[in-house]
């Protein structure tokens, strides 16, 4: 296949900077020219560059500390850092274009607390102590939400989330897609229009479109027993499992490289784990209390074992010691029924096996 003018054009639209559109220009005889067809700057540009770009009629702005030109033909402006709600309807009025919006508390002290179709985003504490709200529509726009961004919302116990895609950590479970990564106030009552309740679940399949289990995300989950999670999976937060008593077995992807602290604490049923070669550690009271674990097979790639972390696993009486391990926390196997057979290796530290 043979490159021509239009091809080339929207390959170099993804440049890194000015040097590799000038390397094009002159490595490649029949490409000059190039940078001369762009009607608009693919990258932010100096008073060097803005020359060899000198037919743009529309000026991207990329970031707040971008250097701006008003000179020549532009006509109007994309920004693309974020902007809160009255900033954009300025911009709006001069006829320029902002690529992401976020609705601010001053925003809704002054325009509502209806969140407008071009919102991106809410900010922090956005609805914070709004006393009288009581339903909100949520639209599919949003992508992302604020820290605190219903606290104190003591009248609210309607929402509707147009683009349903998170998991509370109030682990509010429906059997339509669940809520994660905003916190719902305690007295909600209604999402979607249909009445919710909090409560405990056996099974739990987590898809593919999330990338990260944060803290507490199923602690205390009294009644799991089954879990499965999808390679898309990065990273578990701390305490994401613990005290989950009736977890029977779980395996962990290898697109996972650390387990966090906590992460499995009391889980009290859980009799087998699956570590896989690209966890480097284990965090502190990891597998505390999990007194069902009877063995557990370190990969060599664990370098570092958290303290007290399989500390009272008491019917643990098989485990393997992989000579990678540099560091043994306090504690780590204090209370473990394999602990007379590890004593007897005098290359491991003593305090694994001491009350920490």
């Amino acid at each position: 296949m043979k490159l021509g003018y239009n091809e080339i054009m929207i390959t170099s639209m993804y440049f890194n900077d000015i040097n590799d559109f000038i390397n094009l220009e002159l490595g490649v005889k029949r490409f000059r020219g190039n940078i001369e067809r762009f009607h608009f700057n693919p990258i932010p540009l100096n008073e060097y560059s803005r020359r060899l770009f000198a037919n743009i009629e529309t000026f991207h702005i990329y970031n707040k500390k971008d250097k701006i030109f008003n000179d020549g033909k532009i006509f109007k402006k994309v920004i693309w850092y974020t902007v809160d709600y009255s900033e954009y309807l300025q911009e709006k009025e001069q006829g320029n274009i902002c690529k992401n919006i976020e609705y601010t508390k001053e925003d809704r002290n002054t325009y509502g607390n209806t969140i407008p179709s071009e919102v991106k985003s809410l900010g922090y504490k956005c609805f914070d102590e709004c006393y009288s709200l009581t339903s909100i529509n949520i639209p599919s726009s949003i992508s992302f939400i604020g820290d605190d961004c219903f606290s104190g919302c003591s009248s609210l116990t309607s929402i509707n989330i147009d683009n349903l895609q998170y998991i509370s950590k109030e682990r509010i479970f429906m059997n339509e897609p669940v809520l994660v990564s905003i916190e719902i106030p305690k007295n909600i009552q209604i999402i979607n229009g249909k009445n919710i309740k909090k409560k405990d679940i056996n099974e739990f399949i987590i898809p593919s479109s999330i990338t990260k289990l944060g803290e507490y995300c199923f602690s205390g989950c009294s009644t799991l027993t089954s879990i499965t999670i999808p390679s898309s999976i990065s990273e578990i937060g701390d305490s994401c499992f613990d005290e989950c008593i009736t977890l029977k077995s779980i395996n962990v992807p290898s697109s996972i490289s650390e387990i966090g602290n906590w992460c499995f604490y009391e889980c009290t049923s859980l009799t087998s784990i699956i570590i896989p070669t690209s966890i480097s550690e284990l965090g502190y009271d990891c597998f505390k209390g999990c007194y069902s674990l009877t063995s557990i097979n370190l990969p060599s790639s664990i370098n570092e074992i958290g303290y007290e972390c399989f500390k009272y696993c008491s019917s643990l009486t098989s485990i393997n010691i992989p000579s990678s391990i540099i560091s043994f926390g306090g504690g780590c196997f204090y209370g473990c029924g394999c602990e007379e057979e590890l004593m007897k290796n005098e290359t491991k530290a003593r305090d694994c096996f001491d009350e920490w």
